[in-house]
């Protein structure tokens, strides 16, 4: 008979011997990670470097010089124009949960010296869909860093436009394409960051049309999901379909940075690409 049995655990049952929240478990490899080591790793798995969702203010502080971040257009907030049930109520909901008013948080900041204005989209707000508000604190940060001679970067991580305003967030696409056309006959660069997932009507428009369009590793990038293509083509996908390694193989993406990476990649870009501007 053993002195020593290991007590049993009935299904459904946690041990109260783990704080919670303390360990995230990886989706990828699985691998049971600690809140403090994930985030010292710019919240990439310590294991198989699976990149995970990050917001949007996290993004900016691990991009920006310190204490160069001065946000603009935060009081946007959209309205309800197809008076789209519940819309109101899901945006209020959105807004106090998030602590966001909008998918976008956009403002100027310098990076490596170099003056910008970035647009970082946060998947959490209405899974980054592209709305009027989004379209438009996008359009006014392209317009502020050609009023004042400044790179722009966008990350983008969207499930595409948002349908609850239907046609004027389709309208969205060509005015945010609009204005980066004046900021390249301004001769001012646009650098593009493609995270997980850029799909829809933001693939559709300015999150390829980059100067440089980089991308972090194994990120989804692409117009309608896998299962609509298939189903649509009546083909079996490649292998790696639609994500950011297939998009290198195939030209749209210019090159994959690990999020580690990323801050010292783009202030190598903009020494290079702002040097005449």
């Amino acid at each position: 008979m053993g002195f020593f049995k290991k007590p049993k655990l009935k299904l459904g049952q946690k041990r109260e011997d783990l704080p919670e929240g303390q360990w995230i478990k990886c989706p990828e490899c699985s691998t049971m990670i600690h809140h403090k080591d994930l985030m010292g790793n710019f919240n990439v798995c310590t294991s198989c470097d699976h990149h995970f969702l990050i917001g949007a203010r996290e993004r900016i502080e691990m991009l920006a010089d310190e204490g160069t971040f001065e946000e603009t257009d935060a009081n946007l907030i959209s309205v309800n124009p197809l008076e789209f049930e519940k819309y109101t109520t899901k945006v209020s909901t959105l807004r106090e949960k998030t602590a966001l008013n909008d998918a976008v948080v956009t403002g100027r900041l310098s990076i490596g010296g170099k003056p910008s204005m970035v647009a970082v989209m946060d998947f959490k707000f209405f899974a980054g869909s592209m709305g009027s508000v989004v379209g438009e604190k996008i359009t006014r940060a392209i317009e502020t860093a050609i009023a004042e001679r400044r790179g722009v970067i966008i990350f983008s991580a969207s499930s595409g436009a948002r349908m609850q305003e239907g046609m004027l967030s389709l309208m969205q696409m060509a005015k945010t394409c609009g204005a980066l056309a004046r900021l390249s006959e301004a001769n001012l660069p646009y650098i593009s960051v493609l995270t997980h997932p850029t799909t829809g009507g933001v693939t559709a428009s300015y999150a390829t049309v980059g100067d440089i369009n980089l991308a972090e590793p194994k990120c989804m990038i692409g117009f309608a999901g896998p299962r609509v293509v298939k189903e649509t083509t009546h083909q079996n996908l490649p292998d790696g379909f639609q994500t950011a390694e297939f998009m290198l193989e195939h030209g749209l993406v210019d090159s994959i940075v690990a999020r580690k990476d990323m801050r010292d990649k783009i202030a190598q870009l903009l020494q290079y690409l702002m040097n005449n501007a």
